[in-house]
């Protein structure tokens, strides 16, 4: 028997946005996701329900009005949650609601039934492609599952009216496998009046132990899927070269022990936030960040905004930021040699590393977040009205 639908919509657009992420953890979907809540509420004159799983003690501050859905933590990892759909309590929530445009984040469980229910309500559905799950496999040895991925990953976007893909890179990614309708960007921004270099403090340098010589740093959640082995690996050779230079790890997460184990001359801070974030991000000299699983070098942005060239891999998350030879350098993913080299070059080179960095500053100046998240609300007008072209 079909869900009953809820009444005929009227009023402004009332976007029902289902996430994996949203106050659970700092991850970049999750603040992300609640910037564009916090712009559409005040900025369009959208209203928002986002239906999400949650805890007890959310690190986040979460904008808009949260629905909690179901959750489990998950095998291994027990910081990130597993949705368990849209139970009975949820659906009258949603019901209640009754929006206008569902807006699914994350083709999970939770996702699935909210596509599902689209279509027997006949609401039009879009999506944002914020992780690209197949990369990940590698990390768990789960690679022969990669054509089920993309199989299931088909048949989900396909049904929708917009696919947002946060690059160019992403967007050929999934044409290459079959998605290719209703593909739009949506890049991530950047707030430019928190991340720059004045931030930049001699005291901050020296409350962590950092002195004079040239600071590499890495920021991002601890899980080895960001290629924290090349970063270690690179640190160490640098070191038994004799390049004088400091490294420096500003976040948390499972891998971190390990990795200080590793890398026992490596200034760790832990999770930052807000001042101290961007502190830490402009009193650096070089940000190495070697992962290839993003859709989005958020972090990579960060960097630049902060003045500073980053090294990073050449692949879907940072190829259409970094400009190599002009805002820092790209490098194979996992050639360790390319990423010593150019790190090398970085550090040892003062005026190469001034002039990349200006240039970073400069490129991050076009991302500022008002008009990227502006576009959003441009989009949902589109995908209301029936158009399904692609843009990118």
């Amino acid at each position: 028997m079909a869900d009953p639908s809820p009444a005929p919509p009227s009023g402004p657009k009332r976007v029902a946005l289902f996430t994996g992420a949203y106050n659970h953890i700092a991850d970049g979907v999750s603040l992300t996701l609640n910037r564009l809540v916090r712009h559409l509420e005040t900025k369009e004159n959208v209203e928002v329900r986002v239906f999400a799983p949650t805890i007890d003690d959310p690190p986040v501050d979460h904008a808009g009005t949260l629905i909690p859905v179901p959750s489990i933590s998950a095998p291994g990892r027990s910081e990130y949650r597993l949705s368990l759909g849209i139970t009975p309590s949820v659906r009258r929530a949603l019901n209640d609601f009754a929006p206008t445009l569902f807006h699914i984040a994350t083709p999970d469980l939770l996702g699935y039934h909210a596509l599902r229910t689209a279509r027997s309500w006949h609401v039009p559905v879009v999506a944002s492609y914020h992780t690209h799950f197949s990369s990940y496999l590698r990390y768990y040895h789960l690679g022969w599952l990669e054509p089920v991925v993309w199989a299931y990953l088909r048949h989900f976007y396909r049904q929708c009216r917009h696919t947002y893909v946060p690059s160019t890179a992403m967007a050929n990614i999934l044409k290459d496998h079959g998605v290719t309708s209703g593909l739009r960007l949506w890049q991530r921004g950047v707030e430019m009046d928190r991340f720059n270099p004045s931030r930049r403090s001699r005291d901050w340098r020296g409350k962590h132990g950092l002195d004079e010589r040239p600071v590499v740093a890495f920021v991002s959640r601890l899980v080895w899927e960001k290629g924290l082995h090349v970063f270690s690996a690179v640190v160490r050779r640098l070191e038994a070269e004799g390049v004088p230079h400091q490294s420096l790890i500003v976040g948390d997460g499972p891998a971190r022990a390990e990795l200080e184990e590793e890398l026992p001359r490596t200034v760790f801070t832990g999770y930052l936030e807000g001042t101290n974030l961007a502190a830490a991000y402009a009193s650096s000299d070089v940000f190495l960040f070697p992962s290839d699983t993003e859709t989005f070098g958020n972090v990579t942005l960060e960097a630049m905004a902060s003045g500073l060239p980053t090294v990073c891999a050449d692949a879907v998350g940072s190829r259409d930021l970094v400009v190599d030879g002009t805002t820092g350098h790209l490098c194979a993913p996992d050639d360790v040699d390319a990423f010593t080299r150019a790190v090398r070059h970085l550090v040892t080179d003062a005026d190469a590393r001034a002039a990349m960095g200006e240039a970073a500053l400069d490129r991050a100046e076009s991302f500022r977040w008002e008009s990227i998240l502006s576009r959003m609300n441009d989009y949902y007008d589109a995908a209301l009205a029936g158009d399904t072209a692609s843009s990118v």
